[in-house]
């Protein structure tokens, strides 16, 4: 395994241990199949990209993004260009929509699975349609 992929890894395993309020009160609802009986992972290595959370089957990336997130706009839109590049869909909420509005982030996610296809191909490197 290349030493960039190692260390990448070794990171999202730490973060795991390590997760924030927002991230550990939402996880709490999403892990162990909990919600919708879909399978979450927490802290995925998604392209070059560590997502806070997804549905790896259904292609699903869920974003967590703290206060100062809103003057990262563009750094964020760069990472769902390339988390999409690879499949998946990607959905934001910020931490106080987590900590404030709970019922109205697990809908909206509950929504987004609704209408993905149960199953999606991935797109191959190097192809384009």
């Amino acid at each position: 395994m290349p030493k960039k992929a190692k260390s990448q890894l070794d990171r999202t395993k730490a973060m795991r241990g390590e997760p924030t309020g927002p991230e550990a009160r939402l996880w709490h609802c999403l892990r162990a199949k909990r919600f919708e009986g879909v399978k979450f992972t927490q802290q995925v290595l998604i392209g070059p990209c560590i997502v806070d959370f997804a549905a790896r089957d259904r292609k699903l990336a869920i974003e967590l993004d703290g206060d100062s997130h809103g003057p990262q706009e563009s750094y964020d839109a760069r990472r769902t260009a390339l988390i999409e590049r690879e499949g998946f869909r990607v959905i934001r909420f910020t931490n106080a929509d987590v900590m404030t509005n709970l019922e109205g982030v697990l809908q909206t996610i509950a929504d987004t699975l609704a209408a993905l296809p149960l199953s999606q191909p991935s797109p191959r490197r190097g192809e384009g349609f």
